[in-house]
């Protein structure tokens, strides 16, 4: 739920909350929370109190109205609405430089896949997410904070107006993967995809690491774009029995990130 008026945006469940108010908390504006749930939010509240940033004690019909949601689970935090940054050659840089692993979303149309996305992410210590401009469905909501349990606060995200003109750049940085159920190479064969991929990248990782790695996830219904397909290093499936055509795109990303992070 975003207040257009305030510029805030309710995050609401108890993990999201705990997490955000350990993590983050200089970035909570208000904090209303039910009963039972203050002893553990003290800590909180009272910091909120230092800076001068009120908390209430409210009941149920209070809480839905705020976060605009049932599953508030007791408690719910107002904050600065996120704005997310663009995708800057000095990210790539250092997501090639340092390793780093991270996920490119291709308008999967959701907030739901994307705070599932994001708690397997944060699960398997992905860096980074780059969303497209265009997909003005899988942003940062109120619904994407609670289902990604926490994760938010352990992730960088990124824009991007054209997930292909950014890809063409990116492949010759870091190792970019993209999900297509069509493709002859299998999950299994990432370890020696990324191995044989290596040596080809202008910009080396540091001693010891491997290198940056970007697993592009497309739309449910149509998969990844074709400009998306064709910028991408390599093309990598999942195999199943074929009963039903593919999985959600939030399960694929999780057998990604498990693979990547063995």
């Amino acid at each position: 739920m975003r207040n257009k008026l305030t510029k805030e945006l309710g995050v609401c469940g108890f993990n999201a909350v705990s997490t955000l108010g350990t993590e983050h908390p200089e970035i909570i504006n208000r904090l209303f929370l039910r009963e039972d749930r203050f002893p553990l939010f003290t800590k909180l509240c009272k910091q909120l109190a230092e800076r001068k940033h009120p908390y209430k004690i409210c009941g149920d019909t209070e809480l839905e109205r705020i976060s605009k949601s049932y599953h508030h689970q007791g408690v719910v935090a107002m904050i600065e609405a996120p704005e997310i940054q663009n995708a800057t050659r000095g990210d790539l840089d250092f997501w090639a430089r340092e390793g780093k692993t991270g996920l490119i979303l291709d308008s999967i149309g959701n907030d739901h896949n994307l705070g599932a996305i994001v708690r397997s992410a944060a699960f398997f210590e992905a860096h980074f997410i780059i969303l497209s401009e265009a997909d003005s469905a899988a942003q940062l909501t109120t619904s994407a904070y609670r289902i990604a349990e926490g994760g938010m606060e352990f992730v960088v995200f990124r824009k991007v107006r054209n997930i292909g003109a950014f890809l063409r750049d990116a492949s010759k940085a870091i190792v970019t993967i993209g999900a297509e159920p069509r493709s002859r190479w299998r999950i299994r064969d990432l370890e020696q995809i990324i191995q044989d991929k290596q040596g080809k990248l202008k910009i080396p990782p540091a001693e010891g690491m491997r290198p940056g790695i970007a697993l592009a996830l497309g739309n449910e219904e149509t998969g990844l774009s074709q400009s998306v397909r064709e910028q991408c290093s390599v093309l990598v499936r999942i195999p199943g029995t074929g009963v039903v055509q593919s999985l959600n795109v939030a399960q694929a990303a999780t057998l990604f990130l498990h693979e990547l992070y063995q």
